[in-house]
């Protein structure tokens, strides 16, 4: 007789002999029996009955278990549920364990109102979806958290999955895939194991996974199948170094189950559900043992993990609501003999939905029938022993060592191969003696990427800019990377085996592993592999020769611009202008015959130039107008003189074109470089094939420029910036860039779509970029460089423009046009009569006043007034009407034009109309 049996006869014999009997409440318990498992939970049900009944010896109700075995059947496993439920007329059932019987045995649940309590952890199972299912455990997405924490803190970029067959292995991949995608990590190849493959189908699964770049599996299997695969594992070596291997809940808690587990597992990381130690736990563990041992003495005493510690705590919680629901109902209508399970099964699920107390497991605390989260545990396991590396909770933002927020991050980590270097989680599968392939093609530019073969050897060593950028890259990389330099170039060795593209797109076929050297990252080339970063500055532009200017025969009009010179002849006239005006009345140098007026208004202003004018000004105005205009003539001959200085004694190159569309119209040929993406740039733009001509190497481009597209040459070169500053530094002082800068992206390093390498190694050159570029550069360029510093071309600068003498001439225009303002002004004033006269049409008014303009003023004779100006009209009543056309009398000095009044001089009255009235 079992010892539970015992128990419970003897707690009845008790209360019966104290006058209260106990009702006793019939539970149903589906087990596989002959199963490890099954042997644990069995042993748990019935310590924690005899426990909880020894501490509540009060209770007046007692669990009475029927055992059913479920033989690993899940047909079974519904058979026994319905006898349990039909025949017994149990209250609730405890188990099945597996997800695949549960599911069965909670459908029958739902439909007999029976509460059915499992620790099925399958999120196709819902307690929210069945509402007589009560979870003992956690959810399996629930360990996924900690899973993919622990795959965020080392950076792991790609996971493969592998699960089993069934319900317990097909639920979680969708959610693994979500969570995944949720920290930028991707599963990049799922394995389904049925539990009947054969060693030889996992053996030949292992192989195929081998050769893939991603190293971190995620195991999601049961023990039995557990056990076969990582035997394999070990057999194909992929338990070495550099291998990342992470177990689920379900395989951690029972890894005392794996056969030879100290060979199988060394440095595999598992995630399970903590479990707080305690005295009381302490204690049960040794009590259990004794009881395991006692009941089944002829098997080895296995290990109690966390499903067994929850088995007993929910019998514990499951006696509690069934005593809640005894007492709430009352003694008067209970039913002795356990009939009525139907009713009682109705209000025991509302209790045991929704209840919490503190277990040997700790917080035991159920909400809508479904067990809530706890702390996760990461352990690592090496061999037989495992230890506590890090801790999971909701709390918790990430994973730390300790069970607080304070410390980050997971302890010390043994990786598989007893490694404590950190994996990088990839590798790229090669086939050459363990080392990557990495193409760059040869046949260029020399300072960029060149071969160097020995001719007793055959090695082959790569040099230039390029390369010795790809090696510091390497090495600053946080993990070693074997490669080797292989030249893209035809059997015979002689010649690159195509252009650029053939070899990027040889790379997406396989050919290599990488690609570096001198390849710009263009659009349709990153549609079939991956670039990393740039490591040189980008774009396109054009070459072009340049001359000495000082050699023209027209130099000196380079120091203006045409909108100076425009400028300055036309304030040279209008000077000249303003003067003649203000002169023309009181100097006779100012007139004469027509012609003769307008070569002295020509001579006078340009003559200003060379201060050769030798004409004498009366008016002070015209003075005052000479004078700034003097000054600005000075300022501009001073500027004129310095500019042509400068461009006579500092050599100032100028490029023979300026616009690439000039080259297009002229119909002239442009170079570019073998194999270069330029050559189809330069035939979108609208060149002919019969304009292109390609070259190869620095020396080709120069004797094609010094040709010419009249000698077979080229007239420009169309390349890329890095090139371009090489080659214009090269050849100092004969050629420059022009022109508008195409962009592109710069040269970068190509690796296949996907591959890892591609963030690290772009990280890896922006370490490069900041710490070693410089060094390089002058590694390679000094020379060159050190030429443009010291003998460079000095290219053209602009000629002086109008806007630097926007003062000056703004000087100049205000004092001239003010000038001839107030000259004009006392002209009209001198002839005010003659403008208000009402005798006159505006015409006669204009010719008079232009004939009046045009007379000399004698300064020596200025009363007498010319007969042909005074007239005598006749109006009304007789009165005789005088009218003089004279000019005012004043005071002036004889040099402003002017002359004083004195008695007996002669009057001139030549511009002024004097109209004098006489009445009878």
């Amino acid at each position: 007789m079992s010892p539970t049996l015992i128990f419970l006869l003897a707690m009845s014999l008790f209360a019966v002999n104290n006058g209260n009997p106990n009702i006793e409440l019939k539970i149903g318990v589906i087990l596989d029996m002959d199963s490890n498992v099954g042997k644990m939970s069995k042993t748990c049900i019935s310590m924690a009955i005899r426990d909880f009944y020894r501490k509540h010896h009060n209770y007046t109700t007692i669990i009475h278990p029927y055992y059913r075995d479920s033989k690993q059947d899940n047909v079974q496993a519904a058979s026994a549920a319905l006898d349990l439920m039909k025949n017994i007329q149990v209250t609730a059932i405890i188990g099945p364990m597996t997800s695949s019987q549960a599911d069965f045995v909670i459908d029958l649940g739902n439909k007999d109102k029976v509460p059915v309590i499992s620790p099925a952890a399958s999120p196709s199972l819902s307690p929210y979806n069945n509402h007589y299912f009560i979870r003992s455990a956690h959810n399996s997405t629930l360990q996924l958290k900690p899973i993919t924490e622990l795959i965020k803190h080392f950076r792991w970029s790609e996971v493969v999955f592998m699960y089993e067959d069934g319900e317990y292995g097909r639920g979680l991949v969708p959610y693994l895939s979500d969570d995944m995608m949720n920290i930028g990590t991707k599963v990049t190849y799922q394995t389904v194991i049925y539990p009947s493959a054969s060693d030889d189908w996992i053996l030949a699964e292992l192989y195929k996974l081998k050769t893939m770049q991603t190293r971190v599996f995620v195991v999601h299997a049961l023990p039995d199948l557990a056990s076969r695969l990582f035997k394999k594992v070990n057999e194909v070596g992929m338990m070495d170094e550099g291998y990342v291997w992470i177990i689920t809940e379900g395989l951690t808690n029972q890894l005392h189950y794996l056969d030879h587990k100290e060979d199988l597992m060394q440095g595999v990381i598992g995630v399970k559900s903590h479990i707080p130690n305690s005295g009381e736990l302490f204690d049960f563990k040794r009590r259990w043992k004794r009881e395991f041992r006692s009941l089944y003495p002829d098997d080895d005493v296995t290990a109690l993990d966390t499903s067994g510690i929850r088995l007993y705590d929910t019998v514990f919680g499951l006696a509690m609501a069934l005593e809640k629901i005894q007492k709430e109902k009352g003694d008067s209508t209970t039913d002795s003999d356990g009939s009525g399970a139907l009713k009682r099964g109705s209000r025991l699920l509302q209790s045991i939905r929704n209840f919490r107390f503190n277990g040997l497991s700790g917080d035991f605390n159920v909400i809508n029938g479904q067990l809530q989260s706890s702390v996760y545990e990461i352990v690592n396991i090496i061999g037989n022993g495992e230890k506590t590396i890090g801790f999971w909770s909701p709390e918790i933002d990430g994973i730390s060592k300790k069970l607080s927020n304070e410390t980050k991050g997971l302890k010390k980590v043994t990786w598989p191969g007893e490694s404590d270097v950190v994996p990088k989680g990839w590798e790229i599968p090669v086939s050459n003696k363990n080392m990557l392939r990495v193409g760059v093609r040869v046949g260029g530019f020399d300072q960029f990427i060149d071969e160097h073969i020995d001719p007793e050897t055959g090695q082959i060593t790569m040099t230039g800019f390029c390369v010795d950028v790809f090696n510091a890259v390497v090495d600053e990389l946080p993990y070693a990377f074997k490669f080797e330099f292989v030249p893209f170039v035809t059997s015979d060795g002689k010649k690159p085996a195509g252009s650029y593209d053939d070899l990027v797109f040889n790379l997406s076929a396989g050919g290599y592993d990488a690609v570096a050297g001198d390849i710009t990252i263009l659009a349709h080339r990153s549609d079939r592999v991956a670039f990393t970063l740039p490591y040189t500055e980008a774009g396109v532009s054009l070459v072009v020769p340049i001359k000495d200017e000082r050699k023209s025969a027209w130099i000196f009009l380079k120091p203006f611009e045409n909108e100076l010179w425009i400028t300055t002849g036309a304030f040279f006239i209008y000077t000249g202008i303003v003067v003649w005006v203000i002169e023309h009345r009181v100097n006779e140098e100012f007139r004469g015959a027509p012609h003769k007026q307008v070569g002295m208004l020509l001579w006078f202003s340009f003559s200003t130039l060379v201060y050769a004018h030798r004409e004498k000004l009366i008016s002070n105005l015209s003075r005052f107008v000479v004078i700034v205009w003097v000054f600005v003539v000075l300022v501009l001959t001073s500027s004129y003189t310095a500019s042509l200085t400068s461009m006579l004694t500092v050599q100032k190159l100028q490029p023979t074109y300026t616009d690439i569309n000039e080259i297009k119209r002229n119909g002239e040929s442009i170079g570019y470089q073998d194999g270069s993406f330029v050559r189809d740039m330069l035939i979108r733009m609208g060149f002919n094939d019969t304009q292109l001509k390609g070259y190869s190497t620095f020396e080709q481009y120069h004797d094609a420029l010094e040709l010419g597209s009249q000698n077979g040459g080229v007239s420009a070169i169309m390349e890329e910036l890095p090139y371009i500053r090489v080659f214009v530094a090269k050849y100092c002082n004969m050629y420059t860039m022009r022109g508008p800068i195409h962009k592109t992206a710069g040269f970068g390093f190509a690796f296949p779509v996907g591959s890892p390498l591609v963030h690290d190694v772009s990280k890896a050159i922006l370490q490069v970029t900041e710490k070693q570029m410089m060094n390089i550069t002058n590694h390679w360029f000094r020379e060159d460089a050190s030429c443009d510093q010291k003998n460079g071309p000095q290219m053209k600068t602009d000629g002086l423009g109008h806007d630097s003498f926007k003062g000056v001439f703004l000087i100049a225009g205000l004092s001239s046009t003010s000038a001839l303002v107030i000259f004009v002004l006392r002209f009209l004033y001198q002839n005010r009569e003659m403008l208000v006269s009402q005798d006159h049409s505006v015409s006669q008014k204009l010719l008079v006043m232009a004939k009046t303009f045009d007379v000399l003023r004698d300064n020596k004779s200025k009363t007498s007034i010319p007969k042909a100006a005074v007239h005598v009209e006749s109006h009304n009543n007789n009165s005789p009407v005088i009218s003089v056309f004279h000019q005012e009398a004043e005071v002036f000095s004889q040099d402003e034009g002017f002359s004083s009044i004195q008695p007996g001089s002669p009057l001139v009255l030549d511009t002024i109309q004097v109209v004098q009235t006489i009445t009878n």
